[in-house]
C-alpha cells in the first residue's frame, strides 16, 4: 500500500521527507535526536539519516506532545519514558484515522502547509 508520497507504508524516509510530513525544519529533527534517545534513525554514507516506520511514529508522537499538547522537551521525555507511553500518546496517524482531519485554530493543516510552502518560495 502506498502513502501520499508514493512510497510503500513501511518505506524509510529521508530527514527532509519526514520534516515535510510532520511540518518541522530538519534541524529540529536533529535536535530531537539529541534530546530523545529513543529516536535513532539509520545513518548511511555521508551521515544521511533514514527514518524507519517506528522512528516516524515516534517523531510524530514527539511533535504531538511538543506542538499540539504544549509539553516542554523534558515533559515530553518523561511522558515517552513512562511504561504506558505508547497508549497514553497516540501517534498522529492513529488519531487522524479516528477523527476528522487535524485543524489548527480552525484552519485546515493542508492550508497551513500550502501557505508555508508559498512563504518559503517567496523567501528564496
Amino acid at each position: 500500500m502506498a502513502g501520499d508520497d508514493g512510497k510503500a507504508a513501511g518505506a524509510m524516509l529521508a530527514i527532509g521527507e519526514l520534516a515535510v510530513r510532520i511540518g518541522v525544519p530538519t534541524h529540529v529533527l536533529r535536535y530531537w535526536e539529541t534530546r530523545f534517545p529513543q529516536l535513532k534513525p539509520l545513518q548511511r554514507s555521508g551521515r544521511r539519516r533514514y527514518y524507519r516506520a517506528e522512528d516516524v511514529a515516534l517523531a510524530e508522537r514527539i511533535h504531538h506532545l511538543l506542538h499540539v499538547r504544549g509539553f516542554t522537551v523534558e515533559g515530553a521525555r518523561k511522558a515517552l519514558s513512562e511504561p504506558d507511553a505508547a497508549r497514553a500518546v497516540p501517534s498522529i496517524s492513529a488519531t487522524r484515522d479516528a477523527a476528522a482531519p487535524p485543524r489548527a485554530a480552525g484552519i485546515p493543516v493542508e492550508a497551513l502547509v500550502a501557505l508555508r510552502q508559498r512563504l518559503v518560495a517567496a523567501l528564496d
